[in-house]
């Protein structure tokens, strides 16, 4: 971990901190607004102050962390780790989406194979007939 009054960009940090697999990656979130900084849309260049707190989009959950360590290089899982804290509700919400999504998925059967040519031929006939 890096000294404290050392200065390091976002995008950097995210990719240390193991959030994106690559500082492109991390570039992009940002720039997509999936980072917010303090709860504001920032820059990639921002520099990260420890005890800011973050809130990072993927995929279909929000993230909300507080920076606890500097780091700009990307080191092991469990050195990355020990830069942020996930904050208690953050958690709560998380594993309470995650539920939820597991029970509408289960509502929801995987068929056990793709339909065939004719099967394919079938459904299409079926949905252009219902939509005339």
């Amino acid at each position: 971990m890096m000294k404290e009054q050392e200065k390091v960009r976002l995008d950097k940090w995210l990719c240390a901190a193991r959030f994106f697999k690559t500082r492109t990656l991390a570039k992009e979130a940002v720039d997509g607004g999936k980072v917010h900084y303090n709860g504001q849309r920032c820059k990639p260049g921002r520099v990260v102050d420890l005890d800011a707190t973050l809130s990072i989009r993927q995929g279909w959950f929000d993230t909300i962390v507080v920076v606890k360590g500097l780091c700009g290089q990307r080191k092991n899982a469990t050195l990355a780790q020990m830069l942020y804290e996930e904050t208690q509700e953050s958690l709560e919400k998380r594993e309470r989406e995650l539920a939820e999504r597991k029970a509408t998925m289960a509502s929801h059967p995987v068929p056990l194979k793709r339909p065939n040519k004719k099967n394919r031929r079938l459904i299409h006939r079926f949905k252009t007939k219902n939509s005339d």
